[in-house]
C-alpha cells in the first residue's frame, strides 16, 4: 500500500480499506508494528516539551514529573488500543444490519488513532495555540477514519445511518479515554 492511499483512508470508504482487511495482518502484528510504535510518539513528545521549553509553553510545564506522566500515557495509550478493538466489535455487532469481526475492529482501532498520534509532532512548536488545533483537526481525521473504516470493512454505502450511528457511539467512548489521558496528564 503507497503513502497516497493512506492519506485517503479518512476521506474514502473504498481507497485501501478493502486491501487492507485482504492483508489480514495478525492482531498482534497490528500491535507490534503499528501501535507500538506511534504509541511512543506522544509521550516523547510531551516529554520533550516538557523539558526543553518548560514555563515558555505554558505556566508549571516545567515542574512536572514528566518521566512518570509520560510512562503512563504511553501504558494507557497501549491498554485503551484493546479496549478499543474490543468496543468497535461490540458497538458494530450490536446492531443487526451490521457486523465486523475481531481482527477488522482491531485493525480499524490501530488506524484510527493514527492522526492524534501524528499530531503530537506539533509539540516540537512551543505554542499551546498551534497544539490545540492539531489536535482538534487530528480528532476531526480519526472520525473520519472511523466512519469510513466502518464504510469500507463493513460493506456499507454512502451515508449510512447505521455506520453513522456506530462511528458517534465508538467516537464517544474514544474522546472520553483520550479526556481520561489527557485529564492523567494535567493532573500530575
Amino acid at each position: 500500500m503507497n503513502a497516497i492511499t493512506v492519506f485517503r483512508l479518512p476521506f474514502s470508504r473504498t481507497a485501501g480499506w478493502k486491501e487492507l482487511q485482504r492483508r489480514r495482518i495478525s492482531i498482534p502484528a497490528l500491535a507490534w508494528l503499528v501501535v507500538l510504535p506511534m504509541s511512543l510518539l506522544p509521550p516523547l513528545m510531551l516529554y520533550y516539551a516538557g523539558t526543553h521549553y518548560g514555563d515558555d509553553f505554558v505556566a508549571g510545564f516545567a515542574e512536572r514529573p514528566w518521566r512518570f506522566i509520560t510512562t503512563i500515557l504511553f501504558l494507557a495509550e497501549l491498554l485503551t488500543f484493546f479496549v478499543m478493538g474490543w468496543l468497535i466489535h461490540a458497538v458494530v455487532n450490536a446492531h443487526d444490519e451490521m457486523s465486523i469481526d475481531y481482527h477488522d475492529a482491531y485493525l480499524l482501532a490501530a488506524m484510527a488513532p493514527l492522526p492524534l498520534w501524528s499530531a503530537s509532532l506539533v509539540l516540537f512548536v512551543p505554542s499551546l495555540l498551534l497544539n490545540a488545533l492539531a489536535v482538534l483537526v487530528a480528532l476531526g481525521i480519526s472520525c473520519s477514519l472511523i466512519y469510513h473504516g466502518l464504510q469500507g470493512l463493513c460493506q456499507r454505502g454512502e451515508h449510512d445511518m447505521v455506520a453513522q450511528s456506530a462511528t458517534y457511539t465508538i467516537m464517544a467512548a474514544g474522546v472520553l479515554a483520550w479526556g481520561l489521558l489527557m485529564g492523567v496528564v494535567w493532573a500530575y
